[in-house]
């Protein structure tokens, strides 16, 4: 079987990453962000826009900040006639829901679709650490394989149909946005008493309440005061608040996942924009209030 080339459609901190791990992967790739060519990596071609993408490329990734963006790239593919395109690759985060639709609108115009979201941050995909949780058709997932080795070195099926690969990825940043908000509220009490946090962080690890928190973010980007690891908290606060919405769908236990996204919700607002590591000084300067005292996220009907 040829060679396939490879359209990545969105070049931000991850899509640029993992466009230039198929570019040292040997794959021919067509790159394309609406910010222009600057995002491009080396050794890539360049795209007008979205339709040249389709008619260059046979698989497209893509990498897009949510759902809605992602349904009209997708519409936007579906829509070229004369396109050489036959498989999408989504590595966004855009919810089961979404995943479903866009599967959808893409089958109507014979495009396969694997959803494929990612995990590990930007320096994971650089050092070829991230994890690639993929769903999808038996069929798809052998055509686009190839293409998925290229993202990363840890790829893993998840499931037979687009979607579980985002109920999964939801899953995991529910958990890791709980566990930094937890870890930054019991550094805070621990400092306060008057443990160093160095020691804490070392004594945590060590212990029952090691998480990837204490594990990596406290001592790469707290401890140090880095605060960079390259995700955004108006992300992490989209990517709760989409796990807590297909929560509601399933009618499946709440209870964390309400507190949780609230407190995100609330970090967002106040600091936009942010490395989402800085959850730490807004806990410590107590401007995530008393959580017992908020008001939750308001349950809504799917």
């Amino acid at each position: 079987m040829a060679t396939p080339v490879v359209g990545f459609i969105g070049l931000g901190n991850m899509g640029g990453a993992l466009a230039g791990n198929l570019v040292a992967y040997g794959f021919d790739v067509v790159s394309f962000d609406v910010a222009g060519p600057d995002r491009a990596p080396q050794g890539s071609r360049i795209a007008v826009d979205v339709a040249d993408v389709a008619r260059e490329a046979d698989v497209v990734v893509l990498s897009l900040p949510d759902g809605a963006v992602c349904e009209e790239v997708a519409a936007g593919l579906a829509s070229v006639v004369d396109r050489r395109l036959r498989h999408v690759i989504d590595t966004s985060t855009i919810g089961v829901t979404a995943a479903g639709r866009i599967a959808e609108l893409l089958a109507a115009a014979g495009i396969d679709y694997v959803d494929a979201p990612v995990s590990g941050g930007v320096a994971g995909a650089k050092a070829r650490r991230l994890a690639v949780m993929y769903a999808g058709s038996d069929m798809a997932v052998a055509a686009v394989r190839p293409v998925l080795a290229g993202l990363s070195d840890k790829i893993r099926r998840v499931g037979d149909r687009p979607g579980l690969g985002q109920a999964l990825k939801l899953a995991n940043n529910f958990l890791a946005a709980t566990a930094l908000a937890a870890t930054s509220e019991a550094v805070t009490f621990g400092v306060r008493a008057g443990l160093d946090m160095k020691t804490m962080i070392e004594v945590l690890n060590t212990s029952s309440g090691r998480n990837g928190a204490t594990d990596d973010k406290f001592p790469s980007e707290v401890l140090t005061g880095r605060y960079g690891s390259g995700f955004a908290n108006t992300l992490m606060a989209k990517d709760v608040r989409l796990y807590l919405a297909e929560v509601h769908n399933a009618a499946t236990p709440d209870a964390v996942g309400r507190v949780t996204s609230d407190l995100w919700q609330r970090f967002a607002a106040t600091e936009p924009n942010v490395d989402f590591t800085r959850i730490y000084p807004f806990i410590e300067a107590g401007s995530a209030g008393d959580a017992a005292n908020s008001r939750p996220t308001p349950r809504t009907k799917g």
